[in-house]
Order: C-alpha cells, then sequence, then structure tokens
C-alpha cells in the first residue's frame, strides 16, 4: 500500500511540476485548437458521430474499426454493464454473465485480450481475469463510449490486441462552462428486471479558469425476466433424466427438484443488482494547459446464476449433514472501488505540440458470498500512468510518444482462492507517427513492453519482453472516399490468472488451472477497410486476420475436481478472420423529417490448430433500421438477427439463432435546445428467448425477454 501511494504522489508531483509554467507558456503559445473549433471541417468523422478523444493523434485511420456510442443513442442503451451497451455496435458482443456482470467482447476476443479504460486509463478493477467480474464503470453517467479496433489500439497496452473500449466520464473537466452551472442529468426504468436508474453530473465554474464537478447514480433491479424456458434445451432434458432416475430410485423429493428447475421460466434466480457512485472532480483549465484531479467510489451488489448440477461442498469428511452435502445459499457478488485520477496537459512551443500525463491509482475489493458466508475476497490495489508528446504537425508529419507503467497488486483470500497472491509490474514504451503526402497516408506504431510477474507464496517469478509492430497505408481518393490496409505484429505477456490459477472458482462454477510456464503469446494481423462517407451516405468494410502462435485459453476437460468442471489454460496456435460492415443512407426528406435506413453485419471465425473452434464465439449477426429524425422528434425500429452458432469447441453446447425487433421513440418536448429529452423503447418485442455464443452462462442464463424501457434526459 504504502509503495503504490508513493507512486501515485510521484506521478502527482510530476504532473505539477510539469504543469506549474501554465501562466508562461499561455504567453508564448496558444491553444492549438481554439475552444468550439475542434470539430470544424472534419466532416467524415462528424457525419459518422465519431470523435476519437482516446490519446494521442485524433482521427487516424489507423484505428479503422473506430465507432462510438453517444448522446440519446447512449441514454437509450445504456445498461447496468458497459458490456450489454455496446452490442449493435459493428463487431461487439458481451459476455453477459449476468446483469451485474458483462464485458465487451471484440472480433470474438475478450478477457485479457479487451482493454477497457476510463478516458484512456484502465479500469483498474478484476474484471479482466474472469466473466462473472463486473466491470467498475456506470454508462448512464458518460459523455460517451469509443470501441477501437485495429492495429494502432495496441498503443494502450500489449493486452490490446483484440482492442479497446474507452469510457468518456467528465469526471475532470475539459472546458468551462459559459453559463453559471451545468447540469446533466438521466432517469431511467425498465420493465424486463423492475430495474430502476437516476445519474447526474454538475460542473460549476469557480472562476473563469477552474471548474468543480461533482456526479453520482443508483441502480436497482430485480430478477431479469426472460421470455420462455431459462434452461437451454440441452440442460433441460438433462434435469427431466435426472428426475426420472430419482423417481426410480424412490428419491420422490430431488425428483421434484429436478423437474421444477426443468420447468422453470419467467424469470432468472439470483439476478438482480443494486450499484451506486458517485465522484467529485476539479480541473483548471487555460491557454497554455490544463490539469485536474478527480476522486470516485463505485460499489455494486449483483445475484450470480447457478449452472444446474454445479454445486459443491467444503466440508470434510464427517462434518456434513447425514444423507447427503451441506446446503450452500446462492452466491452474490459485492464490490467496491476507491479510485483517484489525474490527468494535464501543456501546449508546448516548438517540435512538440503538447505534453499530457494521465495516473491513475485504486484500490477494489471484491467479495464472494455463499448464501450469508463470506466465501473468497478479492482485492486489486494499481496504478497506472502514461506521459506522451505529442508532436505538431509539419509539412505532413505528425505523431505521438510516449510512456506507460502499470502496477497491480492482486490477491485472492478464501476457501476458494483460485489464484495466489501476485504482483505484475509493467512498462511500455511507445510511438505513433503518421506522414501525408497528396492522396496517400502512411502511419506506422511500435510498442516495447517489459512485464514482471510474481507470485511470492509460489517462490515463481517471470519476465517477459514483448515487441510489437503497426504499419498502416491508405488512399484517400478525395473526401468521401479512402482506402487502407494495416499489418500488425503483436506481442502479450500472460496474465497472472493464466500462468498461476489451480483452484475452484464458484461463481464460474469451475475448477481452473494455469500454466506458470507459459511463453509470451505472440501474432501476425492485418486489416484491409474502404469507406466512404457523404451527407446521405455512409458506408464502412473491413476484414481482418489474425495469427496467433502460442495463444493463451482455457479450455474444458471433461474431468471434475470438488464436483466442479474442470477447466486448464493452455498454449496452442490460432487463427481469427472475418468481417464488419455499417451502412447508413438518407433516403428522403419531407416535412422537416430526414427518413434514413441503416445496417450493421459481423461475422468471425476463429479455430485452434488441431483442435478445432475456439470456444464462446459470436455467429454471423445482422441488424437492419429504418429511422425518422426532425429536429424534436426521432423514431426507430430496428431487427437483430443472429445466426446459430454450431461452430463449437469440445464439451461446448450449440446456440440456437434467435430475432429481436425493437422499437423506439425520442422527443424534446421544448425544443431541440431547451436540454429535456423524453425516451421510450420497447425491446425484444415477441419476447423470444435469446442466447449469446460469448456468454460462459448462456445454458442457464438468457437474454432479458420483453423489456419496455422509459427514460428522461436533462441538460442544462
Amino acid at each position: 500500500m504504502r509503495s503504490t501511494l508513493l507512486l501515485v504522489s510521484s506521478s502527482l508531483s510530476l504532473g505539477t511540476a510539469l504543469l506549474a509554467p501554465l501562466p508562461a507558456l499561455a504567453q508564448q503559445t496558444a491553444s492549438p485548437v481554439e475552444a468550439g473549433d475542434e470539430d470544424e471541417g472534419d466532416d467524415f468523422h462528424r457525419n459518422r458521430g465519431i470523435i476519437v478523444t482516446a490519446p494521442f493523434v485524433r482521427d487516424l485511420s489507423i484505428l479503422a474499426g473506430t465507432s462510438e456510442l453517444s448522446g440519446d443513442d447512449l441514454s437509450r442503451e445504456a445498461r447496468s454493464q458497459i458490456g450489454d451497451s455496446l452490442t449493435k455496435l459493428p463487431g461487439v458482443s458481451a459476455t453477459s454473465f449476468s446483469p451485474g456482470a458483462s464485458r465487451p467482447v471484440l472480433r470474438g476476443f475478450q478477457g485479457e485480450r479487451i482493454r477497457v479504460l476510463t478516458d484512456g486509463i484502465g479500469t483498474i478493477d478484476v474484471s479482466n481475469t474472469s466473466p462473472d467480474h463486473g466491470v467498475t464503470v456506470e454508462p448512464i453517467i458518460l459523455d460517451r463510449i469509443e470501441v477501437l479496433r485495429g492495429p494502432a489500439v495496441l498503443l494502450f497496452g500489449g493486452q490490446a490486441v483484440g482492442g479497446a473500449v474507452n469510457a468518456i466520464d467528465k469526471r475532470i473537466p475539459r472546458e468551462v462552462p459559459e453559463e453559471p452551472f451545468h447540469l446533466d442529468a438521466l432517469a431511467t426504468y425498465g420493465s424486463a428486471a423492475d430495474e430502476r436508474s437516476f445519474g447526474a453530473s454538475l460542473d460549476v465554474p469557480l472562476t473563469s479558469k477552474l471548474v468543480l464537478h461533482l456526479d453520482g447514480s443508483y441502480r436497482k433491479s430485480n430478477d431479469m425476466r426472460v421470455g420462455g424456458f431459462v434452461l437451454s434445451p440441452g440442460l433441460r432434458a438433462e434435469q427431466l433424466e435426472e428426475a426420472a432416475e430419482e423417481r426410480a430410485e424412490g428419491n420422490i423429493e430431488e425428483a421434484q427438484e429436478a423437474e421444477e428447475l426443468a420447468g422453470l421460466r419467467g424469470r432468472i434466480p439470483n439476478t438482480g443488482t443494486e450499484t451506486y457512485s458517485f465522484g467529485g472532480g476539479l480541473a483548471y483549465i487555460g491557454e497554455g494547459g490544463s490539469f485536474g484531479v478527480s476522486g470516485s467510489y463505485y460499489n455494486s451488489l449483483y445475484g450470480v446464476p447457478e449452472r444446474p448440477g454445479a454445486g459443491h461442498h467444503h466440508g470434510e469428511e464427517g462434518e456434513e449433514e447425514a444423507g447427503g452435502e451441506e446446503e450452500e445459499g446462492p452466491v452474490t457478488i459485492g464490490l467496491d472501488q476507491i479510485k483517484v485520477d489525474f490527468r494535464g496537459e501543456v501546449f508546448l512551443p516548438g517540435f512538440f505540440e503538447a505534453l499530457r500525463l494521465r495516473a491513475s491509482y485504486a484500490d477494489f475489493k471484491q467479495t464472494e458470498f455463499e448464501g450469508d458466508e463470506v466465501g473468497t475476497v478479492f482485492t486489486n490495489e494499481g496504478i497506472e500512468s502514461r506521459l506522451e508528446l505529442v508532436q505538431r504537425e509539419r509539412g505532413g508529419w505528425r505523431g505521438a510518444s510516449g510512456v506507460q507503467y502499470v502496477h497491480r497488486d492482486f490477491s485472492a483470500v478464501g476457501a476458494e482462492a483460485f489464484v495466489p497472491p501476485n504482483v505484475t509490474d509493467q512498462i511500455g514504451f511507445f510511438t505513433l507517427q503518421e506522414i501525408r503526402s497528396g492522396n496517400f497516408e502512411i502511419e506506422g506504431a511500435a510498442r516495447y513492453d517489459k512485464v514482471n510477474v510474481k507470485s511470492q507464496v509460489l517462490g515463481v517469478e517471470r519476465d517477459f519482453n514483448s515487441y510489437s509492430f503497426a504499419l498502416g497505408a491508405a488512399y484517400i481518393a478525395n473526401d468521401q472516399l479512402r482506402i487502407g490496409v494495416n499489418l500488425n505484429r503483436a506481442q502479450r505477456a500472460p496474465a497472472a490468472e493464466e500462468l498461476f490459477s489451480n483452484g475452484p472458482h464458484i461463481a464460474t462454477q469451475a475448477f481452473e488451472i494455469g500454466n506458470p510456464d507459459f511463453t509470451t503469446e505472440k501474432s501476425w494481423g492485418g486489416e484491409a477497410y474502404i469507406r466512404w462517407s457523404t451527407p446521405d451516405v455512409s458506408l464502412a468494410l473491413t476484414g481482418f486476420y489474425n495469427r496467433f502462435d502460442d495463444f493463451i485459453i482455457d479450455v474444458p476437460t471433461g474431468l471434475e475436481e470438488d464436483d466442479l468442471p474442470v477447466f486448464q489454460f493452455i498454449q496452442n496456435d490460432a487463427k481469427y478472420y472475418g468481417l464488419e460492415a455499417e451502412a447508413s443512407v438518407i433516403f428522403a426528406r419531407a416535412g422537416g423529417f430526414r427518413f434514413s435506413a441503416d445496417g450493421v453485419a459481423d461475422y468471425v471465425h476463429a479455430s485452434l490448430d488441431g483442435l478445432g473452434p475456439v470456444p464462446r464465439i459470436p455467429p454471423l449477426r445482422l441488424l437492419g433500421g429504418l429511422e425518422a429524425q426532425s429536429d424534436t422528434v426521432s423514431l426507430r425500429a430496428e431487427v437483430e438477427w443472429f445466426d446459430d452458432q454450431q461452430r463449437n469447441a469440445n464439451f461446448e453446447t450449440e446456440t440456437d439463432g434467435f430475432t429481436l425487433v425493437n422499437a423506439s421513440a425520442s422527443w424534446k418536448p421544448f425544443g431541440a435546445s431547451r436540454g429535456v429529452t423524453l425516451i421510450a423503447s420497447a425491446n425484444n418485442i415477441f419476447d423470444v428467448v435469446g442466447r449469446r455464443a460469448a456468454s460462459f452462462t448462456k445454458d442457464f442464463a438468457p437474454l432479458a425477454g420483453r423489456d419496455f424501457r422509459i427514460s428522461a434526459k436533462f441538460s442544462f
């Protein structure tokens, strides 16, 4: 704890020293981008609604798969977890472990290969270690969410080989409000889980350059309602077979219990959530730069759905009740996080345009309860910081370089501490350069990471050196058309969970085994894309391919340990390839309305050499919508179709396809500029049962059934 606080103190001291000369710099150089002019002339990205504010240079074409969710779309789609909020974007699915734990899946990648960020810095929770762990991001208080795919995302860390999700909040203000205060608030009710949520943020200018920010949120939901049977057909058949066997043996009570499980429908037991958060920040925003600090607290309690037949016990022989194993209550998870953030930027004269510093410290704790008893407690104390130098554009050449540091002190204590205490330290150096000449653009990126992972309990310490490179080329025919190719060579150090796991994990209901002898994971990848945009038409198509050496993945073995299925981490060569497409066309204008059609399609094919399909890969997905928009009213109807997933790993069940039909309407009753929006939506109108192929719990935790949602959004 003390060493980590010293690291935080050092980062903040460095930031103060770097930002101290702001007044002098303000006299020497003006801000390179005047307030309010940031998006002028950026027609391509503005038309598509994409404004990349993640670190480094904005709007680089090497980020070929960039998309975002903001404004009324974010208000309509916001769910309790960031993963479930993003699933309508191209190439995005979710782990959907439970309503309280769902992480994004990008191009079929999840877990350690996807970085979830807040304003360019990792969330410093443990959501990347296991799908049952919630993400400490509250979507209803975010300004927007950016989904970043492609080679340059590796600059956010060696773990981002699959992509990154960057949540932009307002806890460290970026601008001084012109009014005496600025308030944003969102209240929502959802019928499927009787969900009630409210979030608000307040920005107050204390002086002409000093801004105070406050925010808070609360969300509570009950067990989630589904459109049919809770268990998949395969699990229902297992329970009915077990019931028949128990009846034949005269065990009537056990038979009735199995029959009740097979017939369970309507709601998924133990899936309620309760979450609250609050935070505050203070920022100085001057002509020569800015700096600010914030503090926040996040707390969540949520239930974990149980797979039938996966129960187990800890009692020694002779300690159990006569005639059977000791009973355990349902599993719930409680987590909380205290976090401190710092962000600073100084505008520089000469070769470099700006110096940016971003640092974050978090103290995270997660407790897994078995009924009223504490099962296992996970703690994670960490710091992440990055320092970047942004070059001024000269003759079509621009770029950014920097250093990133990550420290993670993780421990798990309890009967099912499947990972021993461990410490990870990582330092990375990166650069991204772009040269544009005429109609051609060349971009290159490089990153070096040195990672140390150690567990004193095991007496094991591993050092890894990883090198990643990316090269992109684009042909820009005109302001409307861009065609490009990106290539990359990436390496990823194994995570502590992949190295050291060896024990039962009750929340995932699995016995997990790692391998401390793993080597660095390596991959070659490429993607080709074409983007075309006019005021009325926007089209984008991307094809990608990744070839992995020593790919790390956990696979079911078919064995059992402690009455739990055994999942073993292995290294094996693998390949991923797929397509993403999106299109939007305004086909008519009448009566003040714009009528448009849009569509999204994505597909991933992933295989382990000699072993067959990679588990938990999303199937082909098609989404199409029709929309009518005016300045005050928006109406939308959409259909989202998922194919069957029949390419399955050993011991993995097939996933039936399904179709969701949704509709929504928004209204600004006092006019477009008055800051009040009312939103109503009906999701899964025909109440179908849908199961995500990427979900660990798909066979006993389907997606929500028919869900009517109403929201009121205020901004003034």
